[in-house]
């Protein structure tokens, strides 16, 4: 990706060394470099993709600009993760500029994840830097003073609360700044799945305390607020995925509702989305779909990982290939680990590309 100022291009480096991801984040992830030397309103003013209120608050703001970048680099790899199995695995195309490309462009699961995580890589990156003191404008809960009871007994605040409303806040005010330009389905989509993302790192945050007292006795105990790992928010996000529920916009374009008129609950927590996803089962670059050609797939599973769902009933091909191991390994005083190269053979599976109907190959 390129950041071009004037007569200048700056090259902005890939979210992840797979040179498969870029987004909106993605030049934000090259800000930091430049904006000592440029300056924050010729470098903000510059980012592709921001509109004016987003732009306003990188001015104002240069140094969230960072965190916002490291946010970026987390939720992606988490995607990733989460979908390592699945035969759209948070990749999409060399050449796209954009994180995902026109899988986006599609009102699909796959979106509504994608705009839940990214929300939540925000928040999650935001706060922690208020914590680490890597902010001017923000810091510790201040709001946790005095003490508190849980059912363990009474507990005094202390250490640093992580200030997890202040990182809803701004990713709140930065990320939705988009949708609110319009008002239409997708809009209100991913407002809806932004929202539920950012409610899922506080759903985690969990106390931590340090006791004091006789020998340890607990008698007393500091607590304060924490935010848990962020595989936490991408497991339960994960599990949304799984459920989420198709909706459609509704007759005076306020709101939606739920597209199966059976359905009883209520979609305040859960992932919605408008379209159904494609089956990523072949390259597809208007649909933004790389297919499973070539995809390393599990012969004994049923899963999603396994070849008959991953290859898409296309078969696979088997390739036997020598692996080296570490094995026999010991411990020798004083101190260091030997361990022997172990060779064996292993079979690789990978799925057989898409076969072109006979009728493609006539002239």
């Amino acid at each position: 990706a390129k950041l071009l100022i004037g007569s200048q291009t700056f090259l902005c480096e890939f979210c992840h060394p797979d040179k498969t991801l870029c987004s909106l984040f993605i030049c934000i992830v090259c800000v930091p470099r430049y904006i000592g030397a440029l300056g924050a309103r010729v470098i903000c003013d510059n980012i592709p993709g921001l509109v004016n209120k987003q732009r306003q608050l990188c001015q104002r703001h240069p140094d969230l600009m960072q965190s916002i970048s490291e946010g970026a680099n987390e939720w992606i790899k988490e995607c990733q993760h989460q979908f390592r199995y699945h035969r759209w695995n948070c990749s999409t195309l060399d050449r796209d500029h954009t994180v995902f490309g026109r899988v986006m462009l599609q009102s699909s699961r796959e979106a509504a994840f994608v705009y839940a995580i990214s929300s939540a890589g925000v928040v999650y990156a935001i706060t922690r830097a208020c914590s680490q003191g890597d902010l001017k404008i923000c810091n510790c809960d201040s709001l946790k003073r005095g003490q508190a009871r849980d059912d363990k007994g009474y507990f005094d605040w202390g250490g640093c609360s992580d200030n997890i409303n202040y990182g809803i806040k701004f990713a709140k005010a930065f990320v939705d700044a988009r949708e609110k330009m319009v008002k239409d389905a997708r809009a209100l989509m991913n407002l809806h799945n932004n929202r539920c993302g950012r409610m899922a790192v506080k759903r985690f945050m969990k106390l931590e305390c340090k006791c004091h007292g006789v020998s340890g006795s607990c008698s007393l105990r500091t607590c304060w607020l924490a935010m848990s790992d962020f595989r936490r928010t991408g497991d339960y996000l994960r599990k949304k995925y799984n459920t989420a529920i198709e909706v459609t916009m509704n007759q005076d374009g306020t709101g939606f509702r739920v597209a199966d008129r059976d359905f009883q609950g209520t979609t305040k927590n859960e992932l919605v989305y408008v379209e159904n996803s494609p089956d990523y089962c072949v390259r597809d670059r208007m649909a933004g779909s790389l297919g499973t050609a070539g995809r390393v797939c599990n012969k004994s599973s049923r899963g999603t990982d396994g070849c008959e769902v991953m290859c898409c009933g296309r078969g696979y091909d088997t390739m036997r290939v020598k692996r080296v191991t570490k094995c026999e390994c010991k411990f020798k005083w004083c101190c260091a680990v030997e361990c022997k190269d172990c060779e064996d053979v292993v079979d690789i599976h990978t799925c057989k590309p898409h076969k072109r109907p006979d009728w493609l190959d006539i002239t």
